[in-house]
């Protein structure tokens, strides 16, 4: 059987060799041709964690991101202070919105590469970032989602209560002035107050415009402007560098305010 050029060039290579040749394959962008070579080094010595870090590498580029994690792992398995088995394997679970993991994953990436004086620039910090900045705008949605589960509960005991005094006033009272002397004190009495998520986390006023940090957190974009030109720029709660042009529309939060004005007027005038 006649074999390929490819089968044949690498048919008599060692696993050094073999993986030199993917790293020559990977820096022409050749991730699949990279990616079998790799392969072929690690059936011959299958006990060198890098030729797993490097096939991760390749999953990487092709977003292949739970083969990623495969190989991250086994190169783990073999080195617990592999700085880019950790630094893959963080890419890939964030990837996969695997939030705390690839944060835990990262963040040791960032350690080892510290203790052990290696150079990646910005790239661990970076994603580290990323992954921390999602995860709390999940965290953040999960809050505020919870919150107005709860509020819309509490508004309709509220409710519920007003209209059960008013009911038992109008039954005891009569069609008189006392009686609507009460019932618009009951009314008074069960007014709301805007819940603390639809408030911005300045001036504490009902949002108007919110706009959203790279920090994930929202403010309403007027105070936010004023703090960045008076104050300084920085992110008031978490004290991150921040520039106007970071500033992103929270169109979501945006929506939850209008719904909540749209039922309740009296918030208009909060």
């Amino acid at each position: 059987m006649k074999m390929s050029k490819h089968m044949y060039s690498t048919a008599n290579l060692s696993d050094k060799e073999l993986k030199e040749q993917g790293n020559r394959l990977f820096n022409l962008r050749k991730y699949e041709d990279a990616i079998s070579c790799y392969s072929k080094a690690i059936i011959k010595n299958p006990d060198i964690a890098h030729y797993f870090t490097n096939r991760a590498l390749c999953h990487l580029k092709l977003l292949r991101w739970e083969q990623a994690c495969v190989d991250c792992r086994r190169a783990l398995d073999m080195d617990p202070n592999l700085v880019k088995g950790h630094f893959f394997l963080g890419q890939a679970l964030l990837e996969i919105e695997n939030y705390d993991e690839a944060i835990k994953h990262l963040q040791r990436a960032a350690d080892l590469a510290k203790e052990q004086k290696l150079n990646f620039g910005d790239d661990i910090a970076s994603q580290l970032r990323t992954a921390k900045k999602k995860r709390f705008s999940i965290q953040e949605e999960r809050r505020i989602a919870q919150e107005i589960e709860l509020h819309s509960y509490l508004n309709k005991l509220i409710e519920s209560d007003k209209e059960s005094q008013i009911s038992k006033v109008k039954q005891e009272e009569g069609d008189n002035e006392t009686m609507s002397d009460k019932i618009e004190e009951i009314e008074e009495k069960c007014k709301r107050e805007v819940p603390d998520y639809l408030c911005g986390k300045i001036s504490f006023e009902i949002l108007q415009e919110p706009v959203i940090t790279p920090s994930g957190i929202t403010y309403d974009k007027k105070d936010l402007e004023e703090h960045l030109q008076r104050v300084g720029h920085f992110d008031p709660v978490t004290r991150v560098k921040l520039t106007q042009d970071q500033l992103i529309p929270n169109f979501a939060m945006k929506e939850v305010v209008d719904a909540f004005l749209a039922e309740n007027e009296w918030a208009l005038e909060y």
